[in-house]
């Protein structure tokens, strides 16, 4: 891992392998849907030109902010507790099929400190020690990347994520995010990360950045209205499910019945 050698070359294979079998499509998940139900009502009263412009600048990037408590103790030991504005410009990229988080990445912005974190969540089952890389890629390359065309890997700089929390859905890896790597991203074409899986093999997820400095530097999201986009969508998905469920009990079904005459014609002629 001491080179960015599989950043290019892995990551260009994976283009291919994941983003395309999977489908960008696919990370259109309540982010975005939030995003949309929060600009209809906006939306109705523009101009048709302007209506077009907001719908291309839609993606599956939404700010997300919260209050929260923080705890500190001061030089006599005395808890004093405050209340601070957590905001996460986050993206996630849903399997289509289970629901499951394939790969998410969010800016983590605390009210009050200078210093920003990049956060990325990939599947569990990764190697732990190894840590995560990353690499922004401009949007010629992210074009390049997306026709497995080869990437000057010189160009690219490696960013190294280490693990800090690995729950049900996935394990976290996040560092500091400095300005230069937040400009980057804001006018980049996408974010590579790489992760090592238990076989030692680098497995990449492709995470586009359209859209993230508008969610960026813009307004939170109304997070009901992110709640029920998203609980919409895994309704969807549990919906889904239960179809490919029933068409493989139907497939089952006929190959039984299928199987049924040709086995009483081979007892007859054993007979």
């Amino acid at each position: 891992m001491a080179n960015s050698g599989w950043l290019a070359k892995g990551a260009t294979r994976a283009m291919t392998g994941v983003a395309l079998a999977i489908g960008f499509q696919l990370a259109i998940s309540g982010s975005a849907l939030a995003q949309q139900a929060k600009s209809q009502p906006k939306q109705a009263a523009q101009p048709k030109q302007q209506q077009q412009a907001g719908q291309q600048q839609q993606s599956a990037w939404v700010k997300l902010c919260e209050k929260a408590n923080f705890v500190r103790r001061d030089k006599d030991g005395k808890e004093n507790h405050e209340e601070k504005n957590i905001c996460l410009t986050h993206h996630e990229r849903l399997d289509g099929n289970t629901g499951m988080v394939l790969v998410s990445a969010a800016i983590r912005q605390v009210e009050g400190m200078e210093k920003q974190h990049l956060m990325i969540m990939v599947p569990l089952g990764m190697a732990i020690p190894p840590g995560v890389r990353a690499a922004v890629y401009s949007k010629e390359q992210w074009e390049k990347a997306q026709k497995n065309e080869t990437i000057d890997e010189s160009t690219l700089k490696p960013i190294n994520l280490h693990y800090s929390l690995c729950h049900p859905a996935g394990c976290t890896a996040e560092v500091e995010a400095t300005e230069e790597l937040i400009n980057s991203m804001k006018t980049g074409g996408g974010l590579m990360v790489l992760a090592i899986n238990a076989n030692g093999q680098p497995i990449a997820f492709p995470v586009p950045l359209d859209g993230f400095a508008a969610a960026h530097t813009g307004a939170p999201v109304d997070n009901k209205a992110y709640a029920e986009a998203r609980s919409q969508l895994m309704q969807q998905i549990r919906q889904r499910q239960a179809e490919l469920m029933r068409q493989a009990r139907e497939r089952q079904q006929q190959q039984q019945q299928g199987a049924a005459p040709e086995n009483k014609a081979a007892e007859k002629k054993k007979q």
